[in-house]
Parts: C-alpha cells; sequence; structure tokens
C-alpha cells in the first residue's frame, strides 16, 4: 500500500501539483491576463471545440466497428482488428506528417477529392478533427468490444420472442447496457484529444486565432521561458479535465442505475396474489367456473 501511494505520488501527485504551486507565484491579475488573452482564448475553443467533435464522432463510428468486430465473422476481420490498434503504435509526429501527406493539397485523397470540392482539409480546423478522430478511434472500440462480446444474447433472444422487433430490441434492451462504456469511450476519447500535439501540429497549420491549439501556445510559452504563464494555462486545461471527467463519471453511474433497474424485477403485489389464489382454490373445489367467468358468461346469455 506504501508503495503503491508513493509511485502514484511521484509519477501523479507531485507533477500535478507543481503545476499549480508554479502558476500560483503570479498574482490574480496577471494569472487572469495569462489565461484569457485573446490568442489562449481562440486555442481553447480550437481545442476544446474541435475535441468534442472527434470524440463525438468516435462514440458513434467507433460503436458501429466494436459491434462489427464483435459479433460478424469475414474474411481480414482479424487484421481489421489489428489496424484499429495502429493509432496506439504510431508515433503522433509520423500520423501527423502521414495526414498531411494524405489529406494535403497534393496528397492523394485531398487533390483527387476533397480540394475539388473545395474543402480544405490540411492547414484548416478539419485537418485538426481528422488527426483527433485517428488518433480517438481506438479508444471507444477497446472499450466498447469486450462490453459487446459479453452481452447476454438470450436477453435479445427473449424480446424477440414477445414479438419486438430489431429495431425495439436494439434501442430497449441493448443500447441501454452500453451506454456507460460508450460514456467511458467517449471521455477517453476526449481527455486524449485535448493533450494532443504531435500529429496536430503537422497538419494543423499552427495559424494564430484560426488552427492553434493550447498544447503548441504552452510550447511558445516555454520556448521563450515564460514558465508562469505556461504553467497558468495549464492549470486551466487540468481543472478543465477533472471537471469533464467528473461529469462523465457521473452521467456513467446514472447510466449504470438506470440498467440495473432495468433488470430488478417488478415486486408483486401480495393482495392480488391471495385473490388469484383463492379464486383459483374455489373454482377447483366447485368444479365451476370462478366468478370473473362466471359472470362474463351471464353477461353475455341473452
Amino acid at each position: 500500500m506504501g508503495f503503491t501511494l508513493s509511485y502514484l505520488g511521484l509519477l501523479v501527485l507531485i507533477p500535478l501539483s507543481a503545476v499549480f504551486i508554479r502558476s500560483s507565484g503570479l498574482g490574480w491579475e496577471d494569472f487572469w491576463k495569462a489565461i484569457s488573452g485573446r490568442q489562449v482564448v481562440a486555442a481553447y475553443k480550437v481545442t476544446f471545440g474541435i475535441s468534442f467533435l472527434a470524440a463525438l464522432t468516435n462514440a458513434f463510428f467507433g460503436f458501429i466497428v466494436a459491434w462489427v468486430l464483435s459479433r460478424y465473422h469475414f474474411p481480414g476481420k482479424k487484421f481489421v482488428d489489428a489496424i484499429v490498434d495502429l493509432p496506439f503504435a504510431l508515433p503522433t509526429a509520423v500520423a501527423g506528417i502521414a495526414l498531411t501527406a494524405l489529406y494535403g493539397p497534393n496528397g492523394w485523397l485531398g487533390a483527387n477529392i476533397f480540394y475539388p470540392l473545395g474543402i480544405e482539409t490540411a492547414y484548416s480546423q478539419a485537418g485538426i478533427f481528422i488527426a483527433l478522430t485517428f488518433i480517438g478511434l481506438p479508444f471507444v472500440v477497446r472499450t466498447l468490444q469486450p462490453v459487446i462480446e459479453v452481452f447476454d444474447r438470450e436477453v435479445e433472444e427473449a424480446g424477440a420472442s414477445l414479438g419486438a422487433s430489431r429495431f425495439r430490441v436494439f434501442f430497449t434492451i441493448i443500447l441501454p447496457s452500453l451506454v456507460p462504456a460508450i460514456l467511458t469511450g467517449f471521455a477517453l476519447a476526449f481527455a486524449r484529444a485535448i493533450g494532443e500535439y504531435g500529429s496536430v501540429i503537422f497538419i494543423s497549420g499552427n495559424k494564430p486565432l484560426q488552427t492553434e491549439i493550447v498544447p503548441l501556445v504552452i510550447v511558445k510559452y516555454l520556448e521563450n521561458y515564460n514558465y508562469p504563464q505556461a504553467t497558468a494555462i495549464a492549470a486551466v486545461m487540468l481543472v478543465a479535465s477533472f471537471v469533464l471527467l467528473l461529469i462523465v463519471n457521473i452521467l456513467q453511474r446514472w447510466s449504470e442505475s438506470i440498467g440495473q433497474a432495468r433488470q430488478r424485477p417488478r415486486p408483486v403485489n401480495p393482495i392480488a396474489t391471495m385473490n388469484m389464489t383463492s379464486t383459483e382454490s374455489a373454482s377447483d373445489q366447485s368444479g365451476a367456473p370462478g366468478p370473473t367467468i362466471a359472470h362474463n358468461a351471464s353477461s353475455t346469455t341473452p
């Protein structure tokens, strides 16, 4: 226990605490100027906005990829499954260069597809979106895949046997059980996108107020030996990450409680059970139909 706490303290707690300690050297007025400058605010909007869109896109398409890999068998499945892990193993700088060469004005996709349509996929915010989507997809797929694989298919068959369509079975049985995993994958992809640097700087163009991301702004301050302002911006990003992760964890627990409530058996009304039992026993002893059936029969007799 002591070794674990010491290890986490050296690798996590002390570095994170150093960010706040170093930024506290600024006065409140200087701290506010450092985190609310025009260039910094523009970088906030680009980073958080595009990271959110990329994580949302990965949550949708990552679910489809995980579903296909978990439920279907097809030629080349193992190869596709291995391709999903490529952003994990590929250095981010290599990924940025490859995406720029592919989606740039002279690239195969850029020159033949996107730029003739008037879509600038490199040196623009669209390029940042492509890079963040590329590096975030494995987080969603690898989070959802084991959950889909262990999902009990008998529950689906029970719903289908009761006359529910595939559409209804999916949205009322399958999807509510997968929502916590989808939110977790979204959170991981979003957190990864916020801190991404290597793959973005090559394809974004790094235009001030347009395509600059927050990590690049921090690096510029560090290159100019302006450590207090760099740590001030880093502290804002750290707090924002903690808040977002807290919100996602709350949503995840809420979704889990909904899933447990769906699986919980409904309570039985003891009075209704006693009445039903007494009616059946009286019917069996007399050999005549119960009062409800007799009432219905008398009402239908002319």
